[in-house]
C-alpha cells in the first residue's frame, strides 16, 4: 500500500522501526537486505485530469546490500536515526543544518568515518532516499526547506498562523503597507480568511514585476491577491498557492514569459508538480491555476517585442529539445486536458520566438497603469489557457 502524506503522529517512527527490524532480521538470517523506494522520475509519472497533478506509478528502485551499496544503506540508517530524534523531540532542521549535524556526529565517532559526506549534495540525497522509502514528505521528518512562500500582497487577505507552541498569530496583509507578507516554509500551518470577496489571485513569474504592480496601486483598486513566484517555484511557493486555491476557492492566474522553460519548468511545476517530487505533488501543486500569458496571440494583438531563439545558443537549444521531449514523453502534456499548452509549445518550437512578460510595458509606455489594464482585460475576456 502506498502511504503518502502520512498524518498520524506515530506513523513515521512506526514505519522506521518496521524498516530497521526487517534489515536486522535479514542480516541475522544471512540474507541481503533490500531497500525499495518510489521511483521519482518521468517514466513513473501518471497524470489524470481529474486528479490534476502528477502521481507516482508502481515502479520502485531496489537497493540490495552489496559492496557497492553498503555505504548508501548505512548512511540511510544513520540519517534516519538523526531525523527520528527530531521527530521525537519536536526539533527541526534544514537540509544544510542536517549536513553539519552529520559531520559533527561522524567527527565524534571515528568508527563511523567511512560514512562521512564529501559535500551537502550527498547528505541531501540520503534524506530524499529516506523519504522515497517511507513514502513521506520531508516535513514529516521535521526537515524544512529554507525558502519563502512568495512575496504576497492583498488588501483583503488575513492569515492566521499556528505557531509551534500551539498559539496563533494573525497577520492582516492590508496593514503591512508596502511590505509584502512572506510565508515561510510551513504553509500548512496557515489558515486564510478574507475581509471581503477576492476576485482572483495573480501569480507573477517575476517578483520584481509583481512588486511593480503593487507599487502602482493594483491591489488598492482591485480586490485581489498578488504573489511573486520568484522564477521556478520553491516548495514553499507551491504549498502557499495550493493553500490559496483550496481555502479561498478563487480563480488563480499565472503570468510569465512566453518561452519553453517557463511553460515546462515553472508553470507545469506550479500546476501539476514535478517528477522529482512525485511523493509531495498532492500538497505542493495547484491544478486550478490558469496560464494568463504571455500567449502567442498576444504578440500580434499588442505588437509586443519578441526575440529570435537561436539554436546556436546552448541554453536555448537545450530548452527547445526539452520541449520536444515533453510533447513526446511527459504525461502532463500528452493529456488532452492540456492541449492548449501543447499548442503553445508547438508554436514555440516552430517559430523559435520568445517574449518576456515585461514586454507589455511597451504597449502604453507613458501610462504607469497600462500593464494593469492589460492584465484585467485579459482576465475579463478569457484570454488565458
Amino acid at each position: 500500500m502506498v502511504r503518502y502524506a502520512i498524518r498520524e503522529k506515530d506513523a513515521i517512527p512506526f514505519l522506521s522501526k518496521e524498516l530497521c527490524e526487517k534489515i536486522l532480521t535479514d542480516l541475522e538470517e544471512g540474507k541481503r537486505p533490500v531497500l525499495k523506494a518510489t521511483k521519482c522520475s518521468l517514466d513513473n509519472c501518471i497524470y489524470s485530469p481529474t486528479v490534476g497533478y502528477l502521481t507516482p506509478g508502481s515502479k520502485k528502485t531496489s537497493t540490495e546490500l552489496n559492496v557497492a551499496s553498503v555505504k548508501k544503506m548505512a548512511r540511510a540508517v544513520f540519517m534516519l536515526e538523526i531525523v527520528l530524534r527530531n521527530v521525537k523531540s519536536g526539533g527541526v532542521n534544514t537540509k544544510r543544518e542536517l549536513y553539519y549535524v552529520c559531520k559533527g556526529l561522524l567527527k565524534q565517532n571515528k568508527n563511523l568515518k567511512p560514512l562521512d559526506f564529501e559535500d551537502q549534495v550527498e547528505s541531501d540525497s540520503v534524506i530524499d532516499f529516506i523519504c522515497e522509502i517511507l513514502e513521506c514528505y520531508r516535513e514529516e521528518l521535521n526537515c524544512y526547506a529554507n525558502d519563502r512562500g512568495g512575496q504576497t500582497y492583498s488588501k483583503q487577505l488575513v492569515v492566521v498562523e499556528k505557531l509551534t507552541d500551539g498559539t496563533e498569530a494573525t497577520i492582516d496583509l492590508s496593514q503591512l503597507g508596502t511590505s509584502p507578507f512572506m510565508p515561510k516554509n510551513r504553509p500548512q500551518n496557515l489558515v486564510l480568511k478574507v475581509k471581503k470577496k477576492v476576485e482572483f489571485c495573480l501569480v507573477v513569474e517575476s517578483e520584481g514585476t509583481a512588486n511593480t504592480l503593487v507599487a502602482n496601486g493594483f491591489t488598492h483598486r482591485t480586490p485581489s491577491i498578488v504573489v511573486g513566484a520568484q522564477g521556478v517555484p520553491s516548495n514553499a511557493v507551491r504549498g502557499w498557492v495550493k493553500r490559496i486555491q483550496d481555502q479561498l476557492n478563487v480563480p488563480i492566474f499565472f503570468f510569465g514569459d512566453l518561452d519553453a522553460y517557463t511553460i515546462q519548468n515553472i508553470y507545469r511545476t506550479l500546476k501539476a508538480g514535478s517528477a522529482s517530487s512525485l511523493i509531495r505533488n498532492a500538497d505542493f501543486s495547484a491544478p486550478d491555476v490558469r496560464f494568463l500569458g504571455v500567449l502567442p496571440e498576444d504578440i500580434a494583438k499588442y505588437d509586443l517585442f519578441a526575440y529570435d531563439v537561436r539554436e546556436s545558443d546552448v541554453v536555448e537549444k537545450r530548452s527547445l529539445k526539452k520541449a520536444r521531449d515533453a510533447l513526446d514523453n511527459d504525461p502532463f502534456f500528452k493529456s488532452r486536458r492540456n492541449k492548449g499548452l501543447v499548442k503553445i509549445l508547438e508554436w514555440l518550437i516552430e517559430n523559435k520566438k520568445r517574449c518576456e512578460q515585461q514586454a507589455f510595458f511597451s504597449v502604453d509606455a507613458g501610462n504607469p497603469r497600462g500593464f494593469e489594464k492589460i492584465i484585467l482585460e485579459k482576465i475579463e475576456s478569457g484570454s488565458y489557457v
